[in-house]
């Protein structure tokens, strides 16, 4: 692995972590749960039960950091897909949810249908680089009261890998988890193999939501890991300075670490570092600028300095289409991203405006093949420096034919698939003058003629039903 990127110097980094501490300690955050309150209050924080602000004191997030587990694994149907956080690995996960969708055949956008949902599922399941399935679209036609618990039982149904959506409330979290665990055998069982994960998403500036903390609190009771992750935006939600917007977002994941590791100590934390801007000439979220990337890389380092796994907001896009836009913002922010280390990208498949597209879920998935192996450090050695054939071939000839070339290439060289294009100009009229887009889409028809759903277990299958209409029955 390549030497890894930083931005901010150790003092940066302390001047920001003081910043979050003051903005903790003396602005305070909001938490609108009285169990959660009570906990702070017992904790030694300050509570204002009738603001439901809590002022937190610089020890009290350090227990909280010292606290929380750091390393730990998803696991899916299939024993060997495994999604890992904190070792050092990159886990990669497809869009869990947008509410527009780019039609694969006509390119025009739409509401996403629950075929859409199926196929999202199984693209995901069959591309290798994606280790968490999402649905990917949120389909209208299912009530939003049980939505999320209806695409689990789909994800549980369709992929041998670990599965995410968005959870709407304490109260379809439950459901939500009673379907993995009955997947996984029991509760007990689903704790020691967890098969998802909570994206608790604090509100800036600086409050949770009631619905993000009833979440956090059923996941962490029973010891699951959850993602707190700011979407703070420069110049709107947050101040109009990358540094000022990164001392907020930072206070305000340390906060949601605090109520984690106060519900459950050991509950399993990924550090969601993922402030965006607001683009004042649109006063829209922008996921593909340039400030993505630094964000992304300062907050990794600010994660890392406290030990957390790091999830964040890049490999996405402004654009609406799989294009040259798209492919600039993705590549580029994807890659200083793993320069940094982070451990967990969202999105994958997603275009502008909460639009998730299949075809860019399959260039996605081959852009992070391509940015990995830019990563990948040269084998410096007396067999790879190749002395002796140099020496053989001598000036003016080749090595096409050495036994040094044949037995190497293919691990020194990045041979692209099909969605690539190296052909000349008169191959390429000849194929059909394909796009990239073209291409993806031909790939997603052959995912789709080949992929064989692993077989749930019938009296799962059934038993996930049940969970299913009592949902229904309780939530609608």
């Amino acid at each position: 692995m390549v030497t890894r990127l930083t931005i901010l110097g150790n003092e940066e980094i302390k001047k920001i972590h003081d910043t979050s501490i003051r903005i903790l300690s003396r602005v305070g955050m909001r938490f609108p749960h009285e169990e959660i309150l009570r906990r702070f209050a017992e904790a030694g924080a300050r509570v204002d039960w009738s603001t439901h602000i809590v002022k937190i004191h610089e020890d009290l997030v350090w227990n909280s950091i010292g606290s929380a587990q750091k390393q730990f694994m998803l696991y899916g149907r299939n024993p060997s897909k495994i999604a890992r956080f904190g070792y050092g690995d990159s886990v990669f996960i497809s869009s869990a949810g947008e509410y527009g969708w780019i039609d694969s055949a006509t390119r025009k956008r739409r509401e996403p249908t629950e075929e859409d949902v199926d196929i999202a599922i199984a693209v995901g399941d069959v591309l290798e680089n994606i280790n968490i399935v999402g649905p990917m679209g949120i389909p209208p036609e299912i009530p939003c009261a049980y939505r999320d618990v209806y695409l689990t039982a789909k994800l549980v149904k369709g992929t041998g890998k670990p599965s995410m959506v968005w959870i709407r409330n304490g109260k379809s979290a439950l459901y939500v988890l009673a379907i993995y665990e009955a997947v996984a055998g029991g509760t007990e069982q689903h704790r020691l193999r967890p098969m998802t994960i909570a994206h608790v998403e604090p509100v800036s500036p600086l409050q949770m939501t009631q619905s993000s903390l009833e979440i956090m609190l059923e996941f962490a009771k029973k010891g699951l890991p959850v993602i707190i992750a700011p979407m703070t935006m420069v110049t709107a939600t947050g101040p109009g300075t990358l540094a000022g917007t990164m001392a907020l977002t930072n206070a305000e994941i340390l906060g949601g670490i605090v109520a984690a590791q106060l519900i459950r100590p050991g509950t399993p934390v990924v550090y969601g570092g993922i402030p965006h801007i607001m683009d004042p000439a649109t006063t829209l979220c922008s996921f593909g600028a340039p400030e993505q990337a630094i964000m992304a890389v300062c907050m990794t380092q600010l994660g890392k300095f406290y030990g957390f796994p790091v999830y964040v907001d890049t490999g996405m896009t402004d654009s609406k289409v799989v294009d040259a836009q798209s492919g600039l913002e993705k590549g580029m922010t994807l890659l200083f991203s793993l320069l940094a280390g982070a451990d967990a990208y969202g999105h994958m498949g997603h275009n502008a405006d909460q639009g998730a597209n299949l075809c860019q879920l399959i260039v996605d998935n081959e852009m992070v093949t391509y940015v990995r192996q830019i990563l990948r450090k040269p084998i410096v050695d007396d067999e790879t420096l190749a002395f002796s054939v140099i020496e053989k071939v001598g000036p003016g000839g080749h090595f096409l034919v050495e036994d040094h070339t044949l037995g190497h290439f293919r691990e020194e060289i990045w041979l692209p698939k099909s969605i690539w294009d190296r052909h000349n100009w008169v191959t390429w009229e000849n194929r059909g003058s394909k796009t990239m887009d073209e291409r993806a889409s031909e790939i997603l028809a052959d995912i789709l003629k080949a992929h064989k759903v692993e077989p749930l277990d019938e009296g799962v299958w059934n038993e996930i039903d049940g969970i299913l209409e009592d949902a229904k029955l309780n939530l609608v």
